[in-house]
This record gives C-alpha cells, sequence and structure tokens, in this order.
C-alpha cells in the first residue's frame, strides 16, 4: 500500500481503527436514552441508565467471584431481563456467554454445560432441575434466577455484590468469542457456534437495517434469546434505543395483550407462533404496523394474508446457528404490490439475497461452479464473511467440513432465479431421486400442506423396488379435521407431476425440535431401517 495515500502504511492506528463489540450499543444508548424505558417485563420497568447499572453490577460481580478472562458463563432463562442483561454483562466481565436451551432435558442440558466448560450457571427457578448436573458440580457456581426484581432473589442478591459502576471491558481483538450457540441439529453430539464480537456487531446492525428498528421500535420477545441469542436482537434493540418487551412463555393472549398495551412494533416468530396468533380470538387489527420475521418456513398464502389484514408487514428470512441468525432477507420490490396474491406470496416465499451487512451467497454445482440462474439448476446455498461463526467449540473436524475452502456450506439446496433471488428447493441430504428424476421435498409438502385439513406435513423417501426410492408424507392433522390418505394423495394429484406424488400417506403427531422443527432424520431412519445405506 502506498504510504503517500493512508500516511502510515497498512497498519491501523489508535486513530482509525476501533474493535468492534455490540457492548458499545449499551453504554450509547445509556448516554443517549438514559431515563427512556429500556425493558418491560410484568410490572417491572428499567430504564436505560438501570439497565446499564445492572449490566455493570453484573459484570464486577462475575469479576469479584473469580471469573477470569474467557470462562464460560451459561444461563438457563426464559425470555427474562436476566438473560437479557447476560448478553452485556458476561462479556463485559470478560466471559463468554452460553444461553442454553430450556426445553432440552436435564441430561442434554448437562452435556452442554460440561461440554462448553462453563464456570457458572445461572438458572431461572423454574428450570432449577435442568442444572442439577451441573449443582453436583464442586467446580461449577450455581446461581438461581427467582426473576421478582427484588432482595433475596439469588440473582438479585448476586447483582447486590457488584458496582454499578462502569466496568471497563478487556476486549483487545474484536475476534475473541462473545457467545457460543449450540445448533437444534440431532446428529448425537453438541456442536457449539463460537460467535465473535465483531460478527455480533454486524449482524445486529443487519437486523437495525433491515427490519428498521428506530428509537422509538418496542420488541417483543416471542424468539427465545438462546436461539442464536435472539437473532442478535438482544443487541440490535439496544443499538437503537429500543425498548425490550420480555415474555416468560408464548401464549398468544398474552402476546395480543402486549401488542396493544405496550404498542409494539417488532416480533420474531415461526409460523407456528404467527398462525396461532392470527387465530385467536383476541386477533385484531392494531391500527399501526408491525413487523414481524418468519423463518424456518415461509408463510402460507393465508397466514400471508391474514398477518397483512391485522397490520402486520411480514418479512421472510433465511439463516442458521452457524450464521448469528437470519442471513438472507426477501426484499420485497415496489412492484410486486400490484400482483396477485398467489404472485406475491410466491415470491415472497424464496430466501432472497444476502443482508446489506452480509456477503452475498453463492449457489454451487457439484463441481463448484456457480448454478445458472434459470431457476430450476440446483445447487448448495454457500456464505463466508463476518456472519459465518468461527467455528464448532472443541470439534475441528466438523468445523473443517462445514467451513470448507473457505465457505460455510449449508447443506440446502437451492435455485438462483433470473432476478438474482435464491429459493431453496430441497436439504442436500433431502433430496429424492427417483427413477432418475430429482424430486425436491419441499415442493412436496408445500402441495400436500394446502389442504384445508392438513396443519404440519413432512415429507422423506421410503425404498421403492421398482424407482429406487419414493416420496412418503406424513400428515398432522388440525384438530377436528377428517381427512383420509386416499383424499390427499387424489390432492396431490392435482397439483403434482407424476413423479412427485407419494405413494403413501402416514398420519401422525409430527416430532418437533425445540426450535420447531421436524427431525425428518427420524423419519427417514425408520423408512431405510435395515437397509446399508439410505439412498437408492
Amino acid at each position: 500500500m502506498r504510504d503517500d495515500l493512508v500516511g502510515a502504511g497498512d497498519r491501523p492506528l489508535p486513530a482509525n481503527h476501533e474493535e468492534l463489540t455490540p457492548l458499545s450499543f449499551l453504554e450509547r444508548s445509556v448516554l443517549i436514552y438514559g431515563d427512556r424505558v429500556a425493558v418491560v417485563h410484568e410490572d417491572r420497568r428499567y430504564t436505560y441508565s438501570e439497565l446499564g447499572e445492572r449490566v455493570s453490577r453484573l459484570a464486577s460481580a462475575l469479576r469479584r467471584a473469580g471469573l477470569q478472562k474467557g470462562d464460560r458463563v451459561a444461563f438457563i432463562a426464559p425470555n427474562t431481563p436476566a438473560l437479557l442483561e447476560a448478553h452485556y454483562g458476561v462479556p463485559a466481565a470478560g466471559g463468554v456467554l452460553v444461553a442454553l436451551n430450556h426445553r432440552l432435558k436435564p441430561a442434554e442440558v448437562g452435556t452442554l454445560v460440561e461440554h462448553s466448560g462453563a464456570r457458572f450457571v445461572f438458572v431461572d427457578h423454574e428450570l432449577e432441575p435442568l442444572a442439577a448436573g451441573a449443582a453436583a458440580d464442586p467446580d461449577v457456581r450455581v446461581i438461581r434466577i427467582d426473576d421478582t426484581g427484588a432482595p433475596g432473589d439469588p440473582y438479585e442478591d448476586f447483582l447486590a455484590g457488584g458496582s454499578p459502576e462502569r466496568v471497563e471491558h478487556t476486549l483487545a481483538d474484536e475476534r475473541e468469542p462473545i457467545s457460543i450457540n449450540y445448533t437444534s441439529g440431532t446428529t448425537g453430539h453438541p456442536k457449539g457456534a463460537v460467535y465473535r464480537h465483531r460478527g455480533a456487531y454486524l449482524n445486529a446492525l443487519g437486523e437495525v437495517i433491515e427490519t428498521q428498528l428506530t428509537p422509538t421500535s418496542v420488541y417483543l420477545w416471542t424468539l427465545p434469546m438462546f436461539h442464536c441469542n435472539g437473532w442478535c436482537f438482544t443487541w440490535a434493540v439496544t443499538a437503537v434505543g429500543g425498548r425490550h418487551v420480555c415474555l416468560r412463555k408464548v401464549d398468544p393472549g398474552r402476546i395480543w395483550e402486549l401488542i396493544h398495551a405496550e404498542g409494539v412494533t417488532h416480533y420474531n416468530a415461526a409460523p407456528t407462533v404467527q398462525k396461532a396468533l392470527v387465530e385467536h380470538a383476541d386477533a385484531r387489527p392494531v391500527g399501526h404496523e408491525v413487523v414481524t420475521c418468519v423463518s424456518g418456513s415461509p408463510p402460507t398464502k393465508e397466514l400471508f394474508a391474514a398477518l397483512v389484514d391485522l397490520g402486520f408487514r411480514p418479512i421472510h428470512v433465511y439463516g442458521a446457528t452457524e450464521l448469528y441468525g437470519p442471513y438472507m432477507i426477501c426484499e420485497p420490490q415496489e412492484a410486486w404490490k400490484e400482483l396477485p396474491l398467489d404472485e406475491q406470496v410466491a415470491l415472497l416465499s424464496r430466501q432472497g439475497v444476502n443482508y446489506v451487512t452480509a456477503h452475498p451467497v453463492r449457489v454451487l454445482d457439484g463441481a463448484g461452479r456457480d448454478v445458472p440462474a434459470d431457476g430450476a439448476t440446483l445447487g448448495e446455498i454457500v456464505m463466508r464473511g463476518n456472519d459465518v461463526m468461527a467455528g464448532y467449540l472443541h470439534d475441528p473436524e466438523q468445523t473443517a467440513a462445514t467451513l470448507a475452502d473457505g465457505w460455510y456450506r449449508s447443506g440446502d439446496l437451492a435455485v438462483r432465479h433470473p432476478d438474482g433471488y435464491v429459493e431453496i428447493r430441497d436439504r442436500k441430504k433431502d433430496i429424492i431421486i427417483s427413477g432418475g428424476e430429482n424430486i425436491s421435498t419441499i415442493e412436496v409438502e408445500q402441495a400436500i400442506a394446502a389442504h384445508p385439513a392438513v396443519a404440519a406435513v413432512a415429507v422423506v423417501s421410503t425404498p421403492d423396488a421398482k424407482w429406487g426410492e419414493r416420496p412418503k408424507a406424513f400428515v398432522e392433522s388440525k384438530p377436528g379435521a377428517h381427512v383420509t390418505a386416499e383424499e390427499l394423495l387424489a390432492f396431490a394429484r392435482e397439483r403434482l407431476p407424476g413423479f412427485m406424488r407419494p405413494d403413501t400417506v402416514e398420519f401422525m403427531t409430527l416430532p418437533r425440535t425445540s426450535t420447531g422443527k421436524v427431525p425428518k432424520n427420524g423419519l427417514r431412519d425408520r423408512e431405510w431401517a435395515g437397509w446399508a445405506r439410505k439412498v437408492a
């Protein structure tokens, strides 16, 4: 680099470089919005000044309790102020936050605590059995959270042992870890995605931009904070001085109360939660725009229309635990508003394009070449950049495989449309090849899900003597609805080409992971039991 252009070579100087960390968001909002309400939880309200003091107390108390830089601090809690405070207090103390999925079983939580190497475990009073394994370990300190906000609550007493004065953090490099997030996969062994301060900072700003958060935003915590650190909204809402409205559990009636009482402007939720909201007896137009991100699967035409009618603006996003949460968004185009509803939904159901703070995605074929933008050629979605995890904790082999050749391998098969937008057609491992034809299980699922009696559907491959493998549909019916397998097959026959139609339908209550996904690998394993391979 020419010194006459930059003045000091290519090395950053204190005057032109600062390590990026989302901790700076809280510091700024305390300064600017100190008297503004930052957190609402039941009958409690904390201003930004109070939130800053509580975070400082947590950080200094952790240090006084012996926390060393890089130590892990686990939290097992619903969406409460304590878990929100941990997103700042733990890294401010020099620690690494491990927000654990409280929907897991005690043995699973114990495995994650041990795998993460957590020295401190904070656990909500309703979830205390989940920390039984940690409590038996003399090297782990367990602190109960009664969630009262009052003296006598062990968590509050722990904070009282700290100082309200701002804690100087010890961050020396923005690439240092800020948190560890465990995936919801069903591979049988823990995979902890390590997040960095830099990635958390940039992803949070991406959420600010893509969902248009402002100082007047009121964010309702329907999405678990343990899930990708709440998709980094734990930091994003604070960045703009918005208001966090905490929620211990997803209750559609309570959500509607808070939407109206607090003037909620933003929330995020899976389609199952969205559906419960629009079908609730209290559902009525809100009188102001509410931005809601939908992930996990795109909204159906009916769900999309119902959300819009209520005054909501649904946004379809796509991401993964390894990506700090959402990485892609289906950015709507003005011209789409003039299209019929069916066409709008079809366009908005695509995964779309990268966030403004993320590196552009690629869709690669088996030879590592970009697929043509023809809306038909399948390839794997791959990403790289600041919004990709540092790697999996204690798992160099899986890290190397997932981040092969300098790209995060999503395992999702997609096409790129002529307008450049990307649309997932299948999981790489879920593709069904029947008689030489590729079948997208997602397309089959969407066709069957359109039946009014179907609540959910999962399609997997099953062995077939003639075709090698065929699609089979596992269907969960809506309560009170009655439909036969023959009726569903006839319904599918009207919507799918012959080679894509499932041969069989089995009714059941579909299994779900703690984050609401249907673990189709278990269904596939059952179909291929006794076979050496799960493809023909």
